[in-house]
């Protein structure tokens, strides 16, 4: 019984909120950039009904998360 109760003094301590905080935020993190590679035109998860999906992407979709140098309409 004092093993347990040791282990739940350390495991609820104040000073390690912080770390469970930022260690649920970079797993929720990286779960959600591997979810949306994942879904990505380049995966292809369905060979029998769209071999290609690449080939469905209209001109002008943004596919990726961060886009230096986004090109512009002349109008």
């Amino acid at each position: 019984m004092a093993a347990t109760s040791t282990f739940f003094k350390h495991w609820f301590r104040a000073e390690i909120i912080p770390i469970y905080v930022v260690t649920g935020v970079a797993v929720c993190g990286s779960a959600w950039y591997l979810t949306r590679l994942a879904r990505g035109p380049e995966v292809v998860w369905d060979r029998k009904n769209n071999p290609q999906p690449w080939n469905n992407i209209e001109q002008g979709t943004q596919v990726k998360l961060f886009a230096i140098n986004q090109p512009y309409d002349k109008k």
